[in-house]
């Protein structure tokens, strides 16, 4: 996961980490088994990438093969 989400600093991606929670941003930096993720006013979020179980591109498309 953490080379996966490596490929993606700059992009806008919605991540879930499990139950309801579920966070939306443009990676900043992965590093050292965390996520930083920068929101829409620009404050930065660190997620733990263990806890991490889905991560979706975000995009204009809601087709999933198009989305990687």
């Amino acid at each position: 996961m953490q080379d996966l989400l490596a490929r993606m600093i700059g992009k806008k991606l919605d991540v879930r980490c499990g139950g309801a929670s579920s966070l939306r941003g443009e990676v900043v930096k992965v590093e050292d088994g965390v996520l930083h993720l920068k929101d829409s006013e620009q404050k930065t979020c660190y997620v733990a990438i263990d806890k991490i179980t889905v991560v979706w591109k975000r995009g204009t498309t809601n087709n999933l093969r198009d989305l990687f």
